[in-house]
């Protein structure tokens, strides 16, 4: 822990010491050339450090690097090219930019004595005080979040710039701890999110997520766990790492191997990733889809003969390349003549190089031949001319002056101009800064591939731009892409299987909301695509299809002619309304006989033909519902009944008046004779007529599409209107219905041979059980039914008249005319 050092160094910038002694020798930087203005530089050249066990009782010993790592000694041969390059075209005219690079060796507390050395000059071996200002103007480094963490720190109350080429936590875009800190790569708050977007892409919601346990590892995971919530995938393993954890992450592969998720976001940094590679093929984990990010994604030293059986497929996003003019040149003969890494010399008009290893020397030459992957290094040339640019209007330079070498540039004036910088480089890209010190988002999306050479490559296969709307940013050949152990579809990763169209997620309880059950469609719902969260209730006039997939228009239901059910009712209404007439036609024919002129043959005639409409008005009610027949079915069938009924009372009252009028001085028949028996059918009519008049005028009977009774089917049928006037009409039918049957009851045994009476009471009693029993019938029987059980009320009712009244007279007509007499009639034979 350096934050000691950090509250030490900021109390001594805060109280403003002017001598201070330099505890131990001072760090010396490993490449420096001297010049007007110096640009400091901090990189990992040798990436491993050791040192002996420190005792309070001795002095520390130096620590020891080894291991050199090619790629950062690249990075920081890039920042001489571009420093020299500036120097050569005079982009600050009589002014020359120096260098101090320092290589921390992936250490920590290295990287902290680097820093320390930048600002307090590094070699002042003949000085034990400290300058009281930096040496340097502004600081090209680190390549890793965390050491750059530090170093920004640490500079930061000094106001000196840092401007790192790969540092992309998201935790360095905070201005209040971060204000003198710039990069020319976009922070991970992009990346984090577009990494999500490129995973929900490809349909996989079941991932599991490795990093590394440093700023740059967390950070960068915990915006993509949100991100990655948001687009509705869900994590089934978070583990993370340090690369001193041995053992640690022994049982993070572990996990990654019982896992079930197929694929892996790999959040770490190449070091780590390297780590965590080796580990992989030892415990032979392969066939999963990774997912990386810049920092390994185009890492060179991945490549290893084991590496494509993990690796191969992977997809990710790296920082875009380019190819700097000159720049592969001059790495070349920096790279072999570099005292670090070989010895030049020359002979006979040839070059030749004598290195120290010469396995070495193959890994140095495929170094070389790699210099055309310039993507970090893109980001370190333009970091140096952001400084330049920044120096070039503080010291107030022109082409015909150059630059005033008097001005006192001070590190936080740098800081402001970097804000304001923005030129464009050599090779097209635009520089500037956000307000975060960040330069614009944009990344290639690699593919690991296996070239037709049988060498791996870095295949770009997309591209994100973050700076373009939010429908555009992202671009994606997937046709180009080589899946894990070659298979040519995609992976699938989920935690469940998908829900087909008719089905549903059903979470399961205590699980992420990506395992869940398929569950059908609820009757009348539908889900018509895959994964479906829940179904959609079909509109009020549809219902879901057999397969819950669509919604389909409801059948319409009503008595049609075509059911068979109909089709036996209209027979019986034919027969029915035929036997009606044929009655009246012997009835017609025998109208002179005494058995026809004992009953009454007018009101008998009447009866019959109300009888007949009965019976026909029962064809109404089957049919397509209109607002004619709702109005029409109803009426008709109150109206004939109740001339019906009327009649029958009025062959009742007859029967019973002239009984009254065989007893001595009685005069009744002359108050009920001929006229005022029509008079009493058309009364009683009448009334059943302005019942029916009132009841269409005020809320008459309409079609109506029953949807509540069934579900899945609507039932057109006739809505009431008023159920007052409808029960008003049938309350009047029974009213005279019940008068008719006490009158005929009353009469019943009164002296005659064929005494009409009884059959009068007999129809009555059918009459009135029929509809007694209509009533629960119709109210509880559902659709169609509802019309058929009210046509069988009205055909039983109307069969029930025609076999009481005229069957026996009939019968005796046709098959008995010896009792057709006047005598047999008066109970005299």
């Amino acid at each position: 822990d350096l934050s000691w050092l950090y509250e030490d160094v900021l109390y001594l910038h805060k109280h403003t010491f002017h001598v201070c002694k330099i505890m131990g020798s001072p760090e010396l930087p490993l490449l420096s050339k001297p010049g007007d203005v110096i640009i400091g530089g901090a990189f990992s050249i040798h990436s491993q450090v050791s040192q002996h066990p420190l005792l309070f009782t001795e002095k520390p010993t130096d620590m020891e690097c080894s291991s050199v790592n090619l790629r950062e000694f690249r990075f920081a041969q890039t920042m001489i090219f571009a420093i020299e390059e500036i120097n050569q075209k005079g982009l600050l005219p009589n002014i020359s930019i120096g260098y101090r690079i320092y290589d921390n060796c992936g250490s920590t507390l290295k990287s902290m004595r680097s820093v320390m050395g930048l600002m307090n000059g590094g070699a002042a071996e003949s000085s034990d005080r400290c300058s009281g200002q930096a040496s340097v103007h502004a600081v090209i480094g680190e390549s890793e979040s965390s050491s750059t963490v530090i170093l920004s720190r640490t500079t930061g109350p000094f106001e000196l710039p840092v401007i790192s080429h790969s540092a992309t936590c998201e935790c360095l875009s905070n201005r209040k701890e971060y204000p003198s800190f710039f990069r020319t790569i976009a922070s991970d708050l992009h990346q984090s999110r577009a990494l999500a977007y490129l995973v929900k892409h490809f349909g996989w919601t079941w991932v599991g997520t490795v990093n590394s346990d440093s700023e740059y590892g967390n950070n960068g995971m915990a915006i993509f766990l949100a991100a990655a919530q948001e687009e509705g995938i869900c994590v089934e393993y978070s583990e993370k790492f340090h690369r001193t954890e041995r053992e640690k992450l022994k049982k993070v592969v572990e996990v990654v191997r019982k896992g079930t998720a197929k694929v892996i976001i790999g959040f770490l940094s190449h070091v780590e990733m390297n780590e965590f590679l080796e580990e992989m093929s030892l415990q032979n984990v392969t066939g999963l889809q990774f997912i990386g990010v810049e920092s390994w994604m185009t890492a060179d030293s991945l490549i290893t003969p084991t590496s494509f059986s993990v690796l191969g497929g992977a997809l990710g996003f790296a920082v875009p390349k380019a190819n700097i003019t000159g720049h592969d040149s001059f790495l070349l003969r920096e790279y072999w003549e570099t005292d670090i890494m070989c010895r030049y010399a020359r002979g006979n008009g040839m070059e030749t190089a004598k290195c120290k290893d010469d396995h070495f020397l193959y890994e140095l030459k495929d170094h070389v031949e790699d210099v055309a992957e310039l993507r970090y290094s893109t980001n370190i040339y333009k970091a140096v001319y952001a400084v330049a640019h920044a120096l070039l209007s503080l010291l107030k330079c022109s082409e015909h002056q150059g630059c005033d070498k008097t001005v006192a540039i001070t590190p936080g004036q740098v800081v402001k101009s970097l804000k304001m910088v923005n030129f464009t480089i050599k090779t097209g890209d635009q520089v500037w800064f956000d307000r975060t010190g960040a330069a614009v988002a944009r990344y290639e999306v690699i593919n690991w591939q296996r070239g037709s050479n049988g060498l791996i490559e870095f295949k770009p296969v997309g591209h994100y731009d973050a700076s373009q709307p939010p429908g555009q940013r992202f671009v994606l050949q997937s046709e180009e892409i080589t899946w894990p152990e070659g298979k040519q579809q995609v992976p699938v990763s989920q935690c469940s299987e998908s829900c087909h169209p008719g089905t549903h997620k059903v979470l399961q309880k205590g699980r992420p909301v990506c395992c869940y059950d398929c569950s059908p469609c609820p009757e009348g719902e539908i889900s018509n695509r895959t994964d479906s969260n829940g179904c959609i209730k079909c509109p009020e006039e549809y219902w879901s299809n057999e397969n819950r997939t669509m919604c389909v228009i409801k059948s319409i239901e009503f008595l049609s002619f075509s059911d068979v059910m109909c089709k036996v009712l209209v027979f019986f209404t034919v027969l029915g309304a035929g036997l009606t007439i044929s009655a009246a036609i012997l009835f017609f024919y025998h109208k002179d006989t005494p058995l026809v002129k004992a009953n009454n043959s007018e009101l008998s005639f009447l009866l019959l033909l109300s009888l007949s409409l009965c019976f026909l008005c029962s064809l109404t009610f089957i049919g397509r519902p209109s607002e004619w027949s709702c109005m029409l079915r109803h009426t008709a069938f109150g109206i004939t009944f109740v001339l019906c009924i009327s009649c029958v009372l009025g062959k009742t009252i007859v029967v019973l008046m002239a009984f009254r009028a065989t007893l001595p001085g009685s005069n009744v028949m002359k108050w009920f004779g001929p006229v005022q028996q029509r008079l009493s059918v058309l009364a009683f009519t009448l009334v059943q007529v302005v019942i029916c008049i009132l009841w269409l005028t005020i809320n008459p009977p309409v079609p109506f599409k029953n949807m509540s009774h069934y579900k899945e089917k609507i039932i057109l049928e006739c809505a009431l209107g008023s159920a007052i006037g409808f029960w008003a009409v049938l309350g009047y039918i029974g009213l005279l219905a019940l008068l008719c049957f006490v009158l005929a009851f009353l009469a019943r045994k009164l002296p005659d041979n064929f005494n009409e009476a009884k059959f009068i009471t007999f129809s009555m009693l059918i009459f009135c059980a029929v509809w007694i029993t209509f009533i629960p019938a119709y109210v509880s029987s559902p659709g169609k039914f509802t019309v058929a059980v009210e046509i069988f009320a009205i055909l039983a009712s109307s069969y029930g008249l025609l076999f009481c009244i005229f069957v026996p007279k009939c019968h005796v007509i046709v098959f008995k005319p010896e009792l057709n007499t006047k005598k047999f009639l008066m109970g005299k034979t």
